[in-house]
């Protein structure tokens, strides 16, 4: 500014004009100078900071109050679980995971639905209040919950560490045949395999496979009358055959059909044949987004993969629904907390399948889910369909969405 002033009083006289293009002159100047400076020096953003800006923009809006804990728990250590294999030194296993205190969460669930039961019961057994001409009884009802075979796939364990407790599982040490004890993985990601219901006799399709998670746990039903397990990587499905040969005996593996195609087109292939049908469709995986640079879908190369995902997972749950029988199940899963990749694909389905093919589809309601493992999860409240873990501090595990879904008759 006083540099200014100088050349506006120059020659005894004021000429504010001059002044006023010099001072122009001079901004311009230094801006170029250093815009172009700044071009060359400017720090592009890392994957992991566009997720965090591009989950704070959404979810904020989509979780409102409960967005600031899910976000420091998806910024936090996750909590694993152990998938128990059946196919292991049963006595040995459970002896090393009980001894770090570790329990099987589907097992305390059955404890819930007992105490519900009991409940249920006693509110029967006690008598009601006239008010009037009717009887009404002093407390709500509850409605007890039906056995907990008849909810879930069967033979399935998977221990956690109590709510608050950090603890982590060692890896786990192979048996004399060479077979490892357990599975280490977030433990949400059994809940739709849970949620398929696997039972005795039926063929079942697991179209987005890879890593093998899952895929396992259904091998642990024992229910399989045979398993497809299909991923388009086939780099994925080199991982997966590995991690089957380190858990499953050879001769459980014949059951097992292993491929590399593209489930977008598997209606095509095999169409109407499968009682139940896992379709664990690609997404932005959460987690992984705002904690690891390599294979982060926020990368600027992967933008217009990333817009594309709502349009893929909608295509591979079309393709998941086709494949099964009429009167099958399908559950649709993502490590997703967007709306856009949960409920309005499952949406889409729908009506898709509804106009394009005459298939009617039934969304099947899972919040028993809530009731069953609440003491292991962070359920959140307003899911409209399907049900949807939160990651949270004293229960890091997800997040994961699942849902599950009927073609009818």
């Amino acid at each position: 500014m006083a540099a200014a002033s100088v050349a506006a009083h120059v020659g005894g006289k004021r000429w504010p004009f001059l002044g006023l293009m010099w001072t122009r002159a001079f901004s311009v100047s230094c801006t170029h100078r250093h815009k172009k400076k700044w071009a060359a020096t400017r720090p592009k953003l890392s994957a992991i900071r566009l997720a965090l800006q591009n989950f704070d923009i959404n979810y904020s809006v989509q979780f409102d109050s409960l967005w600031p804990s899910i976000r420091i728990s998806l910024l936090s250590e996750q909590k694993y679980g152990a998938l128990f294999n059946n196919f292991s030194n049963i006595q040995q296993v459970t002896q090393e995971l009980e001894h770090l205190n570790a329990v099987d969460f589907i097992w305390e669930s059955q404890k819930v639905v007992q105490d519900l039961a009991s409940t249920a019961a006693q509110q029967a057994s006690e008598p009601a209040m006239l008010t009037g001409t009717l009887a009404v009884s002093a407390e709500p009802q509850l409605q007890p919950l039906p056995c907990l075979s008849t909810l879930i796939s069967p033979n399935i364990k998977c221990y956690t560490f109590p709510k608050g407790d950090l603890s982590l599982f060692p890896p786990a040490r192979p048996d004399t045949l060479g077979i490892l004890g357990y599975y280490l993985l977030d433990a949400a990601s059994v809940l739709p395999v849970l949620a398929l219901n696997v039972q005795p006799g039926d063929l079942v399709l697991d179209l987005c496979a890879a890593p093998g998670g899952k895929t396992l746990a259904l091998l642990q039903t024992g229910c399989c009358r045979e398993l497809a397990a299909n991923d388009i990587s086939a780099s994925r499905t080199g991982r997966l055959n590995r991690v089957l040969r380190s858990y499953v005996p050879q001769n459980i593996c014949d059951i097992l059909r292993i491929t590399s195609w593209d489930g977008r087109k598997w209606r095509d292939l095999e169409a109407n044949t499968y009682d139940r049908v896992l379709v664990d469709v690609p997404c932005t995986n959460d987690r992984h987004s705002v904690l690891e640079e390599d294979n982060n879908m926020f990368k600027n190369m992967r933008k217009g993969e990333r817009q594309m995902l709502p349009m893929l997972q909608l295509e591979l749950l079309v393709s998941a629904i086709l494949s099964a029988k009429p009167g099958g199940e399908v559950v649709y899963s993502t490590c997703s907390l967007s709306q856009l990749q949960n409920e309005y694909v499952v949406e889409r389905a729908v009506e898709l399948l509804k106009i394009q093919y005459n298939i009617e589809v039934h969304v099947e309601d899972l919040s028993i889910f809530r009731r069953l493992f609440q003491g292991t999860f962070s359920f959140f409240p307003n899911c409209r369909l399907g049900e949807l873990v939160l990651p949270h501090l004293t229960a890091n595990f997800g997040p994961m969405y699942f849902c599950k879904l009927r073609r009818l008759e």
